[in-house]
């Protein structure tokens, strides 16, 4: 997928969208279950990490510099 802005990334399948982030881990996972957390009671707020990165963010007790390394966002549609 092409990113034509943060918060409007140009999607190959679904088009223009909103934007979300995942972990790396969502994307590298190969069809295997890792599991889906919300960041956020928001809804508007749309990111989400697998279970490895929610164990470690709840290790580190915030989105600290390890955190950010091990997760490593990624910007997608918000229907991928």
């Amino acid at each position: 997928m092409a990113t034509d802005s943060k918060s409007h990334p140009r999607c190959g399948t679904h088009g223009d969208r909103v934007s979300a982030a995942v972990c790396r881990h969502h994307l590298e996972s190969q069809d295997q279950a890792v599991g889906f957390v919300e960041n956020s009671a928001d809804p508007d707020d749309l990111q989400a990490w697998c279970n490895a990165c929610e164990q470690l963010f709840v290790a580190e007790g915030a989105l600290t510099d390890v955190f950010r390394r091990f997760n490593d966002f990624r910007v997608v549609c918000d229907f991928c």
